[in-house]
């Protein structure tokens, strides 16, 4: 049993502090791995600074939506 002298303002020990800290920095590098993930597959797909031609890829999305809205209107 913790001695009152040997807990903080939280209310923890120092081991639970050390303990949830590890939990905490776990759950943050599990999170950064899935938001590196993310953006990596996200830059495959549709790359946001655009290349040497420029934003060519949403030309063809003009032309599809340009060719769709008569259709649904």
């Amino acid at each position: 049993m913790a001695s009152p002298d040997n807990v903080s303002l939280t209310g923890l020990t120092e081991s639970e502090a050390q303990e949830i800290h590890k939990y905490f920095i776990q759950g943050f590098l599990g999170f950064t791995a899935v938001a590196v993930v993310a953006h990596l597959l996200v830059w495959l797909w549709r790359p946001w600074i655009p290349g040497p031609d420029g934003y060519a890829a949403l030309d063809s999305v003009n032309q599809t939506v340009s060719a769709l809205l008569p259709v649904i209107a």
